[in-house]
């Protein structure tokens, strides 16, 4: 029996070092089965950069001390770091009636209702998948799809040290400003603003 798309697990991982995440979303994509719900996981990363499967290294500028992971998701570098919601939606795109740019529209939706609840007006870009604000970067977008389910998914930048990103091309793009919820209204971190987006994404999921 397959489960509904009324269905969608959410799980918070807490702080977790992305390697042991990405290992457990491989996992759970492997062995779910048309039974298993959809879910979603929250969680936060200490600092690290990612690669996309094909992403350039030649846009890691100066890692530092920081460890560079590349990994099976689409896009180019982007980073990962305390203060950053980051949403990973676990789904079976046939049941959503999604395809990946269906899921890419779906997550910068959500991103931009949660921005509007603080009078932030944020915006997708076609050309460049993520949520900008007046040309600065407010969310990364990189998704996998394995055996018609996605997995990685959504990094929103709420209340973090942003410095790590002058050490990288943001999404290859070369002096690509960032900037994070915290610098564009009056926000209480993670805590106060993740109920906000779990609302607006499981709205547009459906759920």
């Amino acid at each position: 029996m397959s489960a509904d798309r009324a269905t969608l697990g959410v799980r918070d991982r807490g702080s977790e070092p992305m390697p042991v995440t990405w290992a457990a979303m491989k996992d759970f994509t492997e062995r779910r089965g048309p039974g298993d719900p959809d879910e979603i996981w929250f969680v936060e990363h200490p600092p690290v950069f990612t690669l996309g499967l094909a992403g350039d290294a030649a846009h890691v500028l100066d890692p530092g001390g920081i460890e560079v992971v590349r990994t099976d998701r689409g896009g180019q570098v982007t980073y990962h770091g305390p203060g950053q919601l980051v949403c990973y939606v676990l789904l079976d795109l046939k049941r959503r009636g999604l395809d990946v740019r269906g899921l890419v529209e779906t997550l910068e939706s959500s991103v931009v209702a949660t921005a509007a609840e603080y009078g932030i007006d944020a915006y997708p870009r076609r050309d460049a998948p993520g949520v900008y604000v007046d040309g600065r970067k407010l969310a990364a977008i990189g998704l996998r799809v394995r055996r018609g389910c996605s997995y990685h998914g959504l990094a929103f930048n709420i209340a973090m040290d942003l410095a790590p990103y002058e050490r990288i091309d943001p999404c290859g793009f070369a002096g690509l400003p960032v900037t994070q919820l915290s610098a564009l209204a009056d926000v209480g971190g993670i805590a106060e603003v993740r109920p906000v987006f779990e609302r607006n994404l499981k709205r547009l999921l459906g759920a």
